[in-house]
């Protein structure tokens, strides 16, 4: 009589590991930063149109309302008011823009679908990575947007150089409300986000000198600007136009950006720790 063997077979040998060893699975490289989630995120963004009208359309329509009212010609700096304009509104398309892409983390965490990503071998710092590469390809479009419309328009006037000079710039200053927005996405509930996000960059936009240019820099209105931030990065965006770059400005801008990627950093460690 013959007996079966309960013996359990020795599990596939895995190139490289000791044999009898369990093996063990392969840590994705860049932390699993990949380009195909990339390409989901950009295109999931770009389907939102509530997104695209508030963050593409309404900064166009502000620009072509500004720039076309009297005095559109004045001289600022080393072009005009119109490129003044452009500048500005092209910044706060980013800004909103940006954000939205960052908060988008706080939707995906009302879903779950944080959660399920932690039983992937994504690192968290490189779904964030992503999350803030996604946000600056988006402020980029509105830039450009905003830019096309006032190369159509014909009113802004500045040497080519300066133009693309001021583009550049306000897409790297989009990283602060990419940050910003990242933040609010984990502080927030994920529905909230963007009735946070969108009346407060209105509001920082007011007080931050990008609307309305403050023209008494000793009032007390100057002095709350330049704590907002707001203030730096349209300092630092519109530098090309203006000639001027406060050193105060770029303070500004180095401190918010630390803060905010310091807070997204903690709040996404508190979210990250739970089970």
């Amino acid at each position: 009589m013959t007996t079966l063997s309960t013996t359990p077979s020795a599990a596939p040998s895995v190139p490289g590991s000791v044999p009898g060893s369990v093996p063990q699975r392969r840590v994705p490289a860049y932390g699993g930063f990949n380009t195909t989630v990339l390409r989901i995120e950009l295109r999931r963004l770009l389907r939102n149109r509530r997104t695209l009208v508030f963050a593409l359309v309404l900064p166009v329509a502000l620009f072509f309302s500004f720039s076309s009212a009297s005095g559109y010609d004045d001289s600022v700096g080393h072009g005009n008011v119109a490129a003044y304009v452009m500048v500005s509104m092209a910044l706060y398309g980013a800004a909103l823009t940006a954000s939205a892409a960052g908060a988008s983390v706080g939707g995906e965490r009302a879903l779950g679908w944080s959660r399920q990503l932690r039983l992937t071998p994504l690192k968290p710092v490189a779904y964030v990575g992503t999350k803030a590469l996604v946000a600056v390809v988006m402020g980029a479009v509105a830039v450009t947007v905003v830019n096309v419309a006032g190369a159509l328009q014909g009113h802004a006037e500045m040497s080519v150089a300066r133009w693309v000079a001021c583009g550049l710039l306000t897409v790297g200053c989009t990283m602060v409300f990419a940050a910003l927005g990242v933040f609010v996405g984990y502080l927030v509930p994920g529905e909230n986000a963007m009735q946070v996000l969108g009346p407060g960059l209105a509001l920082l936009s007011f007080l931050g000198n990008v609307f309305i240019p403050i023209q008494d820099h000793s009032s007390l209105l100057w002095h709350i600007a330049q704590l907002t931030p707001m203030f730096g990065v349209a300092e630092v965006s519109r530098a090309p136009l203006t000639g001027e770059l406060p050193w105060y400005a770029v303070v500004n801008v180095v401190a918010w950006l630390t803060l905010f990627v310091a807070g997204a950093a903690w709040r996404m460690s508190k979210d990250t720790a739970r089970v």
